[in-house]
Parts: structure tokens; C-alpha cells; sequence
């Protein structure tokens, strides 16, 4: 994303604030625009459109929502009758509502027959964000945008922490923090950090960040994607779509590989700087990788920099080096010394549900990780780990439990919750199990078995549908059947 040209002495101006409590939709004034989906992006999305002049048709299939809709002073218009899209210049979609596989909402079919452009928030974030203001900033603002499978939560989180600690105006938004259209509209030198989920990729008619991040692929949403080929096309839109000025590019599996490749012009080019926790990387380029611990900066074939990770507590285990590392890359595109990078990774706490330790009592650890929703997350949780009691099990993804073999050696013995429990638990070749079905039983039996050196651990490798409304409830069940028994 790059910004109008700065002249004569405005650019001289110093603005550090926002100028404004939401960035207002451009290009839409007067037209009549649709919105499917209430929820929080489709909301705001409205709002902003509003804002900019647009006329608004909400629209949610949940009686609620529409009421909720209607007491925000919106005009809640039916978009399944027939007709619905006569005069309606584009239709703004929530994340998670399909457009295209397993097949598409009907409402988006009708769009889509009528001819009409499907948008989503994303989109008009990038088609909206650089105003006329910008002109009379020294330093024009800044977007980064992070998408991956796993880590891409912790790694926005890590950016904006470490921006902030430097002192530089910075905002988190996407999905993690606010809406993207809720956010004030940077100021002169101002960051916006984007965590970007494959949901929200692709579909959005613009994608434009300065810095673009990819942490890694695995296995994930592949009903929605068609294949993991649709899922890796998805995050891949994040470098296509204009491409970034920047983007670092997790390397460790095929995908990342080959997308660092397309990326590149030459072996040098250090508009593209990999990023690894698998080996130690190697070439005339721009690489930062963590190896036992470490983590390295290399340009030119010299190394610039190293940090000690196993000092830093909010960031234990590989996976989170690799966050580390991706982290790093980013805010050094943006001109920030080592040494600051460095300091602020040690203030970092954390993210809830992720990594985070609950509590500590006579020499055993628990550790609550109910966001690896998936086999991959879950598997870098059990190697970041030894002794574990390990509570898992849920609401199953595609692709079995297998990839969970390389971390089985680090567990003492899994407690199963979910509906499916007994079926999970079958996948666990070679691991002591117990049936719990509950959080609540699951909890008591690895709190009163667990010795000193154990490390309770809630690393589900399930999404958590059957029993939860989200990842973010298993994990407070868990925090507080903790507690109950602390």
C-alpha cells in the first residue's frame, strides 16, 4: 500500500493522532450497499459505510441480529427476496459466511447472479485507508498483515507490543482486537497491524499491506477451501494482490517455500526475508531463523544480530519462536534497532489461550493452550513441553491425529473431553488414556495425578464446537476449574 506523494511544507506538519473514530468507507457515497452478516465486522462495516455516504441494506438470518441491527439505527432490508439486489452497487460479507465451498450462501448466489461485486471489511479497509491528509505527513502510515495456520494470533500481538514499547503509534485489528473499520485513522508515522485469517484473504477485493507475514500451513479449514490447495490459495492472496513492499515468509514447509520463491526476483533479493525454527538457513539473502534457542539475523551471508529466546518467559517452545522470528523480521523492515526488538520481547505476556500459564503449585506447571484447535498447534504445545498430563480432545478436523505421533514421547497421559471422547481417544496409539468427557473431571484427575516436574497442559488438537461456543470458553472453563481446585 502506497501512499499519496508528500508536498511542499505540509509535510512538515507533525500529526501523531488519529483524525477520526473510524475509518470511513471511500468511493460509495450515495450508492446503495449491502450487508450480509451482523456480527461484529459486518456492524462495523455498516457503520463505516454509513459514514462515507453510502446507503445500507442489512441483512442477517439470525431474528436477533436484525433486531440488534434495527435498534442501531440500521435499514434492515430482506437480501433473499427476489429483487434484493436491483440498484445495489456491492454486497459486504462477513467471514464466516461461505461464498463458494462447501457451496455458497444464497444470498451471495443471488448477488453473484445479479452481477454484483462481493466485497468483504478487508476490502474496504485497503480501498479506504490513504486520504488527502496523508499529504501533510512526514511519515506516511503503515501496514502490516499477518495470515498463516498457526502463531499468526501471538505474531500481530508481538508486533504491536513491540511497536508500542518503541514508542511508535500503533493499532491491532483484524481478527484479533477491533474491527478493521473501527480503528482510528492513523496519524503521521502511524502502524496498523492486521492479523488476516483465510476467511478474510479471500474474499477481499484489495489486499495492499507494506509488510506481508506468513507464518506456516498446515491442515485447516479445508471444507471451506476445498482442499488444502484452496487454503494455501486463500493465504497466498495476502502477496498476490499487488503485492507487498515486504514479506516475510515462514519456510518450513513446502507452501512457504515455494511462495518465498514466486516472491523473489534473485538469491539476494531482500524484499523477501525467510524465516525458520527448522535449520539453520543459508544464502546471499535476508533470513532470520532460531536454532536451540537462538535467534539470527543474517544479511549478505553475515549475521547482523542474535537474541537468547530461552530467557524470554512469554514465548516458551519452538512454535513460539518462530513467532519470535516472524515478529522480529517485521519490525525490523520498519527500521527498528536489534536491541529494541529484544527488550520488548521480554515485557511481552503473552495472548490468553495460548501458551499461557495459569498457575504453578508444588513444582507443577498448567498451562493453558485451548487455541491449537488443530493437530499441527497442538503438536508444537506438546514439544514445547516434558512430563505432560495432557487434556485434549473435542470436535475432530479432517486429516486424523497422526501428525501428533512426534510429541507423544513428551506425554505421561492424555484425558479426553468432548462428546466423541472414546473415538478421539482411539488416535492416541501408544499414550495411557482416560476417558473424561468433562473439562471438569479432566482437570481433577490431572491435577491429583500430576507429580512435581508435570506440566498439566490443555492442548485440545480439536476445534471445541461440541461443548463450546469458541476456543476462548473451553479456555476459561479451564482457567477456572483450576482454580477451583488451587
Amino acid at each position: 500500500m502506497r501512499a499519496p506523494p508528500r508536498r511542499g511544507t505540509l509535510a512538515r506538519r507533525k500529526r501523531r493522532e488519529g483524525n477520526g473514530t473510524m475509518i470511513k468507507v471511500q468511493g460509495m457515497a450515495g450508492q446503495r450497499v449491502a450487508v450480509l452478516g451482523l456480527g461484529r465486522s459486518g456492524l462495523s462495516a455498516a457503520r463505516a459505510l454509513s459514514a462515507g455516504g453510502a446507503e445500507v441494506l442489512a441483512w442477517d438470518d439470525n431474528p436477533p441480529a436484525r433486531d440488534a441491527a434495527t435498534a442501531a439505527g440500521l435499514t434492515v432490508t430482506d437480501l433473499t427476496r427476489a429483487g434484493a439486489f436491483e440498484d445495489v452497487a456491492r454486497l459486504i460479507v462477513s467471514p464466516g459466511i461461505p461464498h463458494l465451498y462447501p457451496s455458497p450462501n444464497k444470498v451471495i448466489a443471488a448477488a453473484q447472479e445479479a452481477g454484483v461485486p462481493v466485497d468483504n471489511d478487508i476490502g474496504l479497509f485497503f480501498r479506504s485507508l490513504a486520504t488527502p491528509d496523508w499529504n501533510g505527513f512526514d511519515q506516511p502510515p503503515k501496514v502490516i498483515a499477518v495470515t498463516g495456520s498457526n502463531g499468526k494470533s501471538t505474531t500481530s500481538a508481538l508486533i504491536h507490543h513491540v511497536l508500542t514499547e518503541a514508542g511508535k503509534p500503533a493499532q491491532l485489528a483484524g481478527n484479533i482486537g477491533r474491527g478493521v473499520l473501527d480503528i482510528d485513522p492513523p496519524g503521521d508515522g502511524g502502524v496498523v497491524v492486521l492479523e488476516l485469517s483465510s476467511y478474510q484473504t479471500d474474499l477481499a477485493r484489495a489486499l495492499t499491506p507494506d509488510v506481508a507475514v506468513f507464518t506456516n500451513l498446515s491442515p485447516d479449514h479445508l471444507d471451506r477451501h476445498a482442499g488444502l490447495g484452496g487454503y494455501f490459495a486463500a493465504k497466498r492472496r495476502l502477496f498476490a494482490e499487488g503485492g507487498p513492499d515486504r514479506a516475510v515468509i515462514g519456510v518450513d514447509e513446502d507452501e512457504g517455500r515455494y511462495l518465498a520463491g514466486q516472491l523473489s526476483e534473485a538469491p539476494g533479493d531482500d524484499r523477501v526475508i525467510r524465516v525458520s525454527v527448522a535449520r539453520k538457513l543459508s544464502g546471499p539473502g535476508w533470513m532470520v531463523f532460531a536454532n536451540k534457542g537462538f535467534l539470527s539475523e543474517y544479511r549478505k551471508g553475515k549475521q547482523v544480530a542474535s537474541i537468547d529466546l530461552r530467557a524470554v518467559p512469554g514465548l516458551p517452545g519452538r512454535h513460539n519462536h518462530q513467532n519470535a522470528c516472524a515478529a522480529y523480521a517485521a519490525c525490523r523492515t520498519l527500521g527498528l534497532a536489534p536491541r529494541v526488538i529484544e527488550a520488548a520481547f521480554h515485557s511481552f505476556a503473552g495472548l490468553p489461550h495460548r501458551s499461557q500459564t495459569v498457575a504453578e503449585r508444588d513444582g507443577v506447571r498448567i498451562v493453558n493452550d485451548s487455541k491449537a484447535t488443530n493437530v499441527d498447534a497442538a503438536l508444537q504445545a506438546l514439544l514445547a513441553f516434558d512430563n505432560i498430563r495432557w487434556i485434549c480432545g473435542g470436535l475432530e478436523k479432517d486429516g486424523g491425529l497422526a501428525g501428533l505421533k512426534p510429541g507423544l514421547d513428551h506425554v505421561r497421559k492424555a484425558y479426553v473431553i468432548g462428546r466423541e471422547a472414546a473415538q478421539f481417544a482411539l488416535g492416541l496409539e501408544g499414550v495411557e488414556v482416560e476417558i473424561c468427557t468433562t473439562m471438569a473431571r479432566a482437570v481433577e484427575a490431572a491435577l491429583t495425578e500430576a507429580a512435581p516436574g508435570d506440566v498439566v497442559l490443555l492442548a485440545p488438537a480439536a476445534a471445541s464446537f461440541d461443548q463450546y461456543d469458541n476456543f476462548e470458553q473451553r479456555g476459561e472453563d479451564f482457567i477456572a476449574e483450576v482454580r477451583a481446585r488451587l
